[in-house]
């Protein structure tokens, strides 16, 4: 099993879409607006731009999550975070 590469700085670029900086070095934008625009989960999420902005990133580095309205937690783990910013890198690149 691979290591997984801890993330070191988040941060909201838009509704939906942040940028992530991981330890190695590789920065990237991730698009959640697919994954957030379904499920009751997302939906403090959806509703006001304040709650996407409050993303904090967990002292390990392994996960990036947000509080709801009801005290629970929404997480996203890097190395899920890591594939979709590789993989939608990828597909700008063949776009242009």
């Amino acid at each position: 099993m691979s290591e997984i590469v801890k993330m070191v700085e988040v941060e909201p670029v838009l509704q939906g879409v942040l940028k992530i900086e991981w330890k190695d070095g590789y920065a990237g934008l991730v698009d959640l607006r697919p994954v957030l625009a379904e499920g009751a989960a997302f939906a403090f999420l959806r509703e006001t731009k304040r709650s996407f902005a409050d993303v904090q990133l967990d002292p390990a580095g392994h996960r990036l999550y947000w509080i709801d309205p009801d005290g629970d937690e929404v997480d996203f783990g890097s190395d899920s975070l890591r594939r979709r910013a590789e993989r939608q890198a990828a597909i700008l690149q063949l776009a242009s």
